[in-house]
């Protein structure tokens, strides 16, 4: 399991592991797997810092998550992915979450400047966490 899965609430843990497990019967153990794991994690948690929280509302994350099946293989690396955080949410609500981490600037940033300081924010988090833990 994913570290950032171990610091994250049991149900974004269970939504994981029920998907991988089933993506692994249908496709074997490998990337389509994991990718097929987070894809449906992301419709119910978004990643904060170094965890998955869950969503307010179920839904999409993002334009990658948005395609299904072959589409979404074929678009995979487009750059569409938020990475775990909800590009779909309110700006107000990705303005918390910036807040939270404590990113700088955010006031006066977009909602797709909000959504990249995020993503990186998260990085730099799951990073430090790793780094903690060995």
């Amino acid at each position: 399991m994913p570290s950032t899965l171990e610091r994250s609430p049991r149900k974004a843990q269970e939504t994981w592991l029920a998907t991988h497990e089933a993506a692994v019967e249908q496709y074997g153990e490998g990337e389509r797997a994991h990718r097929t794991a987070f894809a449906s994690l992301k419709h119910s948690f978004e990643k904060v810092g170094d965890h998955w929280e869950e969503k307010a509302q179920k839904g999409p994350s993002d334009a990658q998550a948005e395609r299904r099946g072959a589409e979404a293989r074929a678009h995979r690396d487009d750059g569409d992915s938020a990475g775990g955080v909800d590009a779909n949410a309110t700006k107000q609500h990705l303005y918390d979450i910036a807040k939270r981490l404590e990113v700088k600037g955010r006031s006066q940033m977009t909602k797709d400047e909000l959504v990249e300081a995020i993503q990186r924010a998260n990085d730099r988090a799951t990073a430090a966490a790793r780094e903690a833990d060995a």
